[in-house]
């Protein structure tokens, strides 16, 4: 398969940059993309949230729904290299789990052959409330621990506003960019500061809201400059016209990723095509987990066994092809 960038993506994706690296006028410069050696080499992974809501319903009632260790034997059973563990799912989330819970969860994956390739919380620090921040740095660091006793490499941090509100302009009371970015920027600094501590690195997600391209997610970065602090590239939730600009854009800072079913998480966007994704992903050097994971998208019928499989089918022959 020839994986060179058609002209028209080299010159889009390279339109890109100039505003990428510059980010906001006061970002800050120094921040590197991850450093990589050897080549990319790509190894799959299941996002727990695929279950979101059978495992809201075990967590409600045990007699239903399923479990983390459930989603583990699942993913085992479907051949995946790795589980991506999100945090709301643990017991007695938003605080840390029991520490014999997290032996006997890391010792199921373990026996199963499967890696913990990271975790997720939730985190509001576009909030103009300093207390609705301090919150968000507090949880980060209490699941960079977890993480750490899992033996995960990454947690997930979220860089748009959280209910109640819907819009990170909302959450800031209508402050300037500039300054939400800011208040971000110091928060995240803080949680990578943390990470570094215990070798959990700290993921900022993109998540249509605040970060909706490549070049506002890459201007965070840059101003958190920290190198504990990276990108989780999420494939469906940048909300440009041409989403694998930015995925390019991003990919040299990803430490992890989420690869969803569409191009903007709904039903109307076009699917991913996996070839063209894996393409960008593997041109970046990229070496690690690329989690699936997919959403109900209001589906009725949403079955998420039958949708991890059909996504996992896809990935692995866009991973054969680019062989």
């Amino acid at each position: 398969m020839n994986t060179s960038l058609t002209r028209r993506r080299f010159i889009a994706t390279s339109a890109l940059l100039p505003f990428a690296t510059a980010g906001l006028s006061s970002a800050r410069a120094a921040y590197q993309p991850v450093p990589r050696h050897s080549g990319s080499h790509l190894r799959t992974s299941l996002n727990a949230y695929s279950f979101s809501d059978l495992l809201a319903a075990n967590a409600k009632d045990p007699a239903k729904g399923v479990d983390l260790f459930q989603v583990c034997d699942f993913a085992a059973k479907l051949g995946f290299d790795a589980v991506d563990l999100t945090g709301y799912f643990f017991p007695g989330y938003p605080a840390a789990p029991d520490g014999g819970y997290l032996i006997r969860l890391k010792r199921h994956a373990f026996n199963l052959g499967l890696d913990i390739s990271g975790t997720g919380v939730r985190n509001d620090f576009t909030a103009a409330d300093p207390a609705t921040r301090a919150e968000g740095v507090a949880r980060l660091k209490t699941w960079i621990e977890v993480a750490s006793r899992l033996g995960a490499p990454t947690v997930r941090a979220f860089a748009d506003a959280q209910p109640p509100f819907k819009t990170w302009q909302q959450a800031s009371g209508n402050a300037p960019r500039e300054k939400v970015e800011a208040w971000m920027a110091e928060a995240c600094r803080e949680c990578a500061e943390h990470g570094k501590k215990f070798g959990v690195i700290v993921a900022v997600q993109n998540h249509g809201d605040f970060i909706a391209t490549g070049a506002e997610h890459l201007s965070l970065l840059k101003r958190v400059d920290h190198e504990w602090c990276a990108a989780l590239v999420d494939t469906g939730k940048y909300l440009s016209a041409d989403p694998y600009a930015d995925i390019a854009v991003m990919a040299p800072y990803a430490v992890n990723w989420q690869i969803k079913e569409t191009m903007q998480s709904t039903l109307k966007s076009p699917r991913v095509d996996m070839k063209k994704l894996v393409t960008i992903v593997r041109q970046s050097g990229y070496r690690g987990y690329v989690p699936i994971e997919t959403l109900s998208m209001g589906r009725k019928d949403y079955d998420p066994r039958a949708e991890v499989g059909k996504m996992l089918a896809e990935l692995r022959a866009a991973l054969a092809a680019a062989e």
